[in-house]
């Protein structure tokens, strides 16, 4: 019999949870960055080892929501625990102990879902500085501990037919994932908190014939933002353009021609209507 599972990956901002998925999915999928709350929405990785097929989620960090983008985050961190059939818990080894799950969602009872505890950025940690205790510890800078995370977590998926092939790596359309290499290329080359205001929309996503046609918008929620993102010349727009396409190129496996314009979305992240035009709530 085969194991099949959604494997949540849960935490507070910045414990790794998007770097572990890329690295156990041998893939970059989700958004990487020093900045916390990079991570907006759910992104999800398959992995298929032997009998077992995971699938992965990166949720969102379980944060304080400060605002109605912020809310929306948290509600789908919060459904990625309630659907989830085990929890990998990520907390940082420099920081052992890990808080207890429940108490750092705030939840009134614990998931249902077995949890497992997974203490990263081990490679941070000296041998001789780690606790004593027998823990999960990975790093997925040099995939310490990645395959006895795997195991831990294979011993409680259950059994179950695959639902995907054993080739696929993800389940979200490949759309979805042009908009957050545009995101991701904000995040890097982008200054102290614009990248938060930065929502990214693709308008136009033509696959056929090469190079694969990509026409994207990105929304800033003041015209002085937009300036910045234009950048003298254009220049700072086609630095992102020329990063994000590398991201996609990659992931396609194919030539990419992507088209960037920016627009003003006043308050975006305070605006339920917004949230909802750009899929961040429902």
């Amino acid at each position: 019999m085969t194991r099949c599972g959604t494997v949540v990956l849960a935490g507070r901002p910045n414990v790794g949870k998007s770097t572990l998925l890329n690295a156990l999915i041998g893939e970059h999928l989700a958004i990487v960055s020093p900045k916390p709350q990079s991570t907006r929405l759910p992104v999800v990785g398959l992995l298929t080892r032997d009998d077992t097929q995971f699938i992965f989620t990166d949720s969102p960090g379980l944060l304080e929501p400060e605002y109605a983008l912020h809310q929306a985050m948290r509600a789908a961190a919060l459904r990625a625990l309630h659907d989830a059939e085990v929890i990998a818990y990520l907390h940082p080894l420099g920081e052992f102990p890990a808080p207890d799950l429940a108490s750092v969602a705030r939840l009134q009872k614990p998931p249902r879902a077995p949890i497992v505890t997974v203490y990263t950025k081990a490679d941070l940690v000296p041998l001789t500085a780690r606790p004593p205790d027998r823990l999960t510890a990975v790093s997925a800078v040099t995939r310490e501990g990645l395959d006895q995370l795997l195991d831990t977590l294979r011993a409680h998926v259950p059994e179950s037919p695959f639902h995907y092939d054993a080739e696929e790596m993800a389940t979200q359309p490949l759309r979805f994932f042009a908009a957050e290499f545009v995101r991701e290329a904000a995040f890097e080359l982008l200054r102290e908190e614009l990248p938060y205001s930065v929502a990214v929309e693709i308008d136009e996503f033509r696959e056929t014939p090469e190079p694969v046609y990509i026409r994207a918008v990105i929304y800033v929620e003041r015209a002085s933002q937009k300036g910045i993102v234009i950048g003298a010349g254009g220049r700072t727009i086609k630095a992102l353009g020329q990063a994000a396409r590398a991201k996609i190129e990659t992931l396609l496996g194919a030539r990419v021609f992507l088209e960037l314009h920016t627009k003003v979305l006043p308050k975006w992240r305070r605006r339920a209507g917004s949230l909802r035009r750009l899929g961040y709530a429902s």
